[in-house]
């Protein structure tokens, strides 16, 4: 396989967010008197911003309208994004890797516009990507693989030449369903789920430093 393009999926994958947006939750739902449900991570995974703003509002009932929901999630988490949220280890030096190499790079993310651009400005890394699509845009969130089609074609690359990084299952499926080899990354929110990340991935990461040793791009 000669691969021309590489997309990331953001949270958990490319950088290491997944820890807030459980504190979130928490902090969200116990404004309404609410815990979080045991199965509320697993049921969300790969639904875009959108759609977890629906799926919130009407499984706890909550009195406000999907703009309100979306807009006090960003409120929530717009500072930590642009202070605290860090990249994943070895991520940086891949980033450079891949563009001293020539090849062509995007974002596939579930996350809100406005996150992905606070972050991404914050850790000085935006100008790696040729396409920066988040799940909003597309038919259908992840296990679907349409985000990870607009990325390719946005990037003018076909899917067949793509390589995706994914931290969960549903975002794993959609990259294979999009027919690209994907690579599982370690992420300490989906531990549990390692077994599970492994049958579905074509590789596993847990540096990305390990990957600018095996890959032959010159």
């Amino acid at each position: 396989m000669k691969i021309k393009g590489v997309i990331f999926d953001l949270d958990g994958t490319l950088v290491d967010s997944m820890w807030m947006w459980k504190q979130i939750d928490v902090e969200f739902l116990g404004r309404y008197g609410l815990e979080v449900p045991q199965d509320l991570e697993r049921i969300i995974e790969g639904m875009s911003f959108s759609e977890t703003a629906i799926y919130f509002k009407d499984r706890f009932q909550l009195p406000m309208t999907l703009e309100e929901i979306k807009h006090t999630w960003n409120q929530m988490a717009f500072d930590k994004y642009s202070n605290e949220v860090k990249l994943k280890p070895g991520a940086s030096e891949f980033l450079e890797y891949l563009s001293q190499n020539g090849i062509a790079m995007g974002i596939a993310t579930s996350n809100s516009r406005q996150l992905v651009d606070a972050v991404t400005k914050a850790l000085h890394i935006q100008n790696y990507f040729g396409s920066i699509t988040t799940a909003c845009e597309v038919k259908a969130g992840k296990p679907a693989p349409d985000i990870y089609y607009k990325v390719s074609e946005d990037l003018n690359i076909r899917p067949d030449c793509c390589v995706v990084f994914e931290d969960v299952p549903a975002g794993i499926l959609a990259g294979k369903r999009a027919g690209m080899k994907v690579y599982a990354v370690e992420d300490e929110f989906s531990k549990d789920l390692k077994n599970e990340k492994l049958k579905l991935a074509d590789g596993y990461v847990k540096d990305y430093r390990e990957l600018i040793k095996e890959w032959e791009l010159t």
